[in-house]
């Protein structure tokens, strides 16, 4: 069940995450500097932490290239989607609606994407479209009513 603290902590990070970047973007003055600071952070978590725990465990070999390859474009996608954040928000988009838009339609994308990879061995549920159909209307009725 361990899991599900790192699911929320996932959850919890991400959530701060498009109102915090829209602030350091807007006191920065450039897009461009926050998308710099945002490749920092990511080094220092992403290269820095696993380095720190992989090298006294004497596990920095063994990489193979389908697993490399799978991890560079899921890194890369997600580095991607932070550019696209930025965009959005230098774009005139505001946390309040962006995010909303971003957390709402990626998990649609996740389902879809996930069973085209590993196609489920029955066809999925007639509820599952009903989901799709609620999750769409649910982050509409939060934007439309999100506190001005």
């Amino acid at each position: 069940m361990m899991w599900i603290i790192f699911a929320f902590g996932a959850v919890l990070c991400w959530g701060m995450y498009g109102p915090i970047l829209h602030k350091g973007q807007t006191q920065l003055g450039s897009p461009m500097k926050s998308l710099l600071c945002v490749g920092l952070a990511y080094f220092l978590v992403g290269v820095l932490v696993p380095l720190g725990m992989l090298m006294p465990q004497g596990q920095l070999s063994g990489f193979n290239q389908g697993g490399t390859i799978n991890a560079l474009i899921g890194g890369a996608l997600g580095a991607l989607g932070a550019v696209c954040i930025i965009f959005a928000f230098r774009s005139g988009g505001l946390p309040n609606y962006v995010m909303p838009l971003v957390f709402g339609g990626a998990p649609l994308i996740n389902v879809l994407v996930s069973m085209w990879m590993h196609p489920p061995s029955t066809p999925p549920n007639p509820l599952l479209y009903a989901g799709y159909v609620m999750a769409a209307l649910g982050g509409g009725v939060v934007l439309y009513f999100k506190p001005a």
